[in-house]
């Protein structure tokens, strides 16, 4: 009989039931939740150690979403046929769970914490996502570990012009507005989303009517916590050492003078060298002896925070920034296009200290980027890679492929962007977008959404409008006066208690990312944050257009030209031939690339020729066209001698068609042999005359495009 757990179902409001159960499962985590809707079942796990390890200041928390591929009825297309590392669609779903749950953890809490998520069996029609952070909350509301929880997650849909909560795969197709949102009972956490232009209005509802569902969800954690005896007393914890009168004393040397660098209006690399200098100061009053003693790193600590209170302070009360601009200035903007002669299009765009130099690439299908999940394998003709090397920052750090952070802002820039594309069912290429990061100081995925643009349109593609996007931050006290700032710098990012970067066109909004620091965000703080938003992403989009504002009328002669044309599906095997030794021959021979996808409800081939050269493109085409034209009777073609038997010449008179073209045919006058008459490779004109009804061979013709001979008199003998 199988061992029973704690259970508990509740129904949402459009009557989905969604089951939690602990008990059963992985029993020996701290805490594990089986969640359950439908045939999508989530196995949230969570363990966390007793003490920090020695010397840790910061707090390592982990959150690993992965999805099995037997619980889809899948084997993995990998070489070894395992699951391996998480997967960039994996990796975006634990980075939405991991931002919701890291803000609750206490401030002084440094023991590792492991969160792992697994989709054990799928449900073809339930998004799993939104899912996880329910489970993984669930997890951790059941144990003693130290977190201001519990929280969830529910994903936003705009369907047919009617909000729905955690919408079907289907539903989501015609989705105009689509988002995941974190909250707590009371406050926002987290939004992740993209929309086809919406209004702020409309993304301010679908957050409120997100965190609605949310409240039912988060009661439901509740009644399952006291199914299982109440919540548990939360674990004790080492904290890091503390020496009032040192803090008093660093409080007492450094306040003044952080403040006035706070209202200097200093560089990033200028003010970091100030604050840098106030330490080496307080730390040269010590004699060697004295210094020997003293805990750097617990002073060091003091020192932040000072920078911490004094500089938001400076920023609520006397509405003074870092750099010196208002609260709703964007930094200046510098562009240019076409900087890269070999790219088929780029940009380099910097606001202030962020720059990126972004390329917009063109491809043919097979460069589509194949997506291997545990549900399907899908096919992506837009691609954004986003790269964030530790130059950019002035940092010694080696490259070794993208992180999770660069999966991230990638998504951000790609989610944003592709609102914009034309029908990429429709156009012919595959559009890859890379953003290098040449300068960092705050808000570089902007940078890229803007660069990615603009690098589109020096490309040449048909982009429906041009897209900016801006990252907006809040500081705010206890009292509740706050200041909201246009395009943060990295170190008010940093400082803040939000990050919420918004992407959009002149008609509205393509994608956000929130995350929030702190507990008590009000809607009308958020519309005010959105409305500020708005200005500046129409200030950054001005500056863009005065550089360009429309795509390249004509493509760069490197972009390579595609034709395409429909065939009838049964000309499709021809043209490939045995193992794709005809169509490789044929790319061969005209430097071309050539892609066939078969529209099978149409019975029909869509033909895409990729080339740089017009007669290259010229001869592709008409090859393919001479295979599936039909041969007409009485129709003359030229055709090229391809063999030479004692009783005629085969000629291949259309592509990967052959006739004969018998002796008694080749001219007028009786032949004996076909020595000398032609040769293999000759052009020859002839003539269609018959097509076997059975065995569909081909008989031609020379003589009957030849002019008739006049037949001689008859000369007349007398008798002798």
């Amino acid at each position: 009989m199988a061992q029973q757990g704690i259970k508990h179902t509740f129904t949402m409001a459009d009557g989905t039931a969604i089951s939690l159960e602990t008990g059963k499962l992985a029993t020996q985590a701290h805490g594990s939740i089986e969640l359950r809707c439908g045939n999508c079942v989530i196995l949230a796990t969570v363990v966390a150690n007793k003490d920090p390890k020695d010397g840790q200041d910061f707090f390592p928390l982990s959150v690993d979403y992965q999805e099995k591929f037997g619980g889809a009825g899948r084997i993995p297309g990998s070489f070894h046929r395992r699951e391996g590392k998480l997967s960039d669609y994996e990796i975006l779903i634990s980075r939405i769970v991991d931002r919701a749950l890291r803000p609750l953890f206490p401030e002084d809490y440094f023991c590792d914490v492991q969160v792992a998520i697994t989709l054990m069996s799928a449900d073809k029609e339930i998004l799993p996502d939104a899912l996880a952070g329910l489970a993984a909350a669930a997890a951790l509301a059941i144990t003693d570990i130290p977190f201001n929880g519990p929280i969830s997650e529910v994903r936003v849909a705009k369907v047919n012009g009617m909000y729905k909560i955690n919408p079907t795969r289907s539903e989501i197709k015609n989705a105009s507005i689509d988002i995941i949102i974190a909250a707590t009972e009371n406050n926002i956490l987290m939004v992740e989303g993209e929309a086809q232009e919406c209004s702020e209005s409309e993304m301010a509802e679908a957050i409120k009517l997100g965190h609605e569902a949310i409240q039912l969800q988060i009661n439901a954690i509740h009644k399952l916590v006291e199914m299982c005896g109440g919540k548990k007393t939360k674990r004790t914890y080492t904290t890091l050492p503390g020496d009032e009168e040192m803090q008093n004393r660093i409080i007492a040397f450094a306040s003044d003078k952080v403040r006035q660098i706070a209202k200097s209006a200093l560089s990033k690399t200028t003010r970091s060298d100030a604050f840098k200098a106030i330490r080496d100061d307080f730390y040269a009053q010590f004699t060697e002896e004295e210094i020997a003693i003293v805990d750097k790193k617990m002073c060091n600590r003091y020192f932040s925070d000072i920078e911490y209170e004094i500089v938001r302070e400076v920023m609520i009360n006397e509405r003074i920034r870092l750099d010196g601009r208002k609260l709703d200035e964007v930094r200046p903007i510098w562009i240019e296009t076409d900087y890269l002669p070999s790219a088929h299009g780029s940009a380099i765009f910097t606001r202030g200290e962020t720059q990126s130099v972004t390329t917009a690439t063109l491809g043919t299908k097979d460069d589509e980027l194949m997506l291997d999940t545990a549900l399907n394998i899908d096919f992506a003709k837009f691609i954004l890679h986003y790269n964030f090397p530790g130059y950019s920052t002035g940092e010694v750090r080696p490259n070794r492929g993208p992180g999770r952070r660069e999966v991230g802002h990638g998504n951000l820039a790609m989610r944003s962007l592709k609102q914009m594309l034309p029908d990429m069912n429709e156009y012919p290429y595959t559009i890859r977008v890379v953003s290098d990061i040449l300068e960092s100081n705050g808000s570089s995925s902007m940078a890229t959404v803007c660069a990615g643009s603009l690098a589109l349109f020096d490309a040449g593609v048909t982009m429906k409008a041009p897209i900016s996007g801006i990252a907006m931050g809040l500081i705010m006290d206890r009292e509740g006066k706050y200041a909201i700032l246009s395009d943060i710098l990295g170190d008010e990012d940093h400082l803040g208690d939000m990050d919420f970067k918004v992407t959009g066109t002149a008609r509205g909004i393509c994608a956000c990312q929130m995350d929030i620091k702190i507990d008590g965000l009000k809607y009308e703080i958020l519309l005010e944050a959105l409305e500020q938003a708005r200005v500046g992403r129409l200030h950054i989009l001005n500056e863009m257009n005065k550089v360009i504002n429309t795509p390249r009328a004509e493509f760069k002669s490197i972009v390579p030209r595609v034709e395409t044309f429909m065939i009838d599906a049964e000309f499709i095997g021809a043209i490939i031939g045995p193992g794709g030794k005809n169509i490789r021959e044929l790319q061969t021979r005209t430097n071309t690339t050539i892609v066939i996808e078969e529209i099978s409800e149409l019975k029909k081939g869509k033909v895409m020729i990729f080339s740089n050269d017009g007669d290259n493109m010229k001869a592709a085409v008409e090859h393919i066209k001479g295979v599936t034209a039909v041969a007409e009777l009485g129709a003359e073609y030229e055709g090229i001698v391809k063999n030479i038997q004692s009783f005629g010449a085969f000629i291949e008179f259309l592509p990967g068609k052959e006739g004969l073209l018998h002796i008694s045919e080749v001219m007028w006058k009786r032949l004996e042999t076909m020595d000398g008459i032609i040769n293999i490779g000759d052009k020859v004109k002839v003539k269609l005359l018959d097509i076997d009804s059975k065995t569909g061979k081909y008989k031609l013709s020379r003589k009957a495009l030849l002019p008739k001979p006049e037949m001689k008199p008859k000369t007349e003998t007398k008798p002798k």
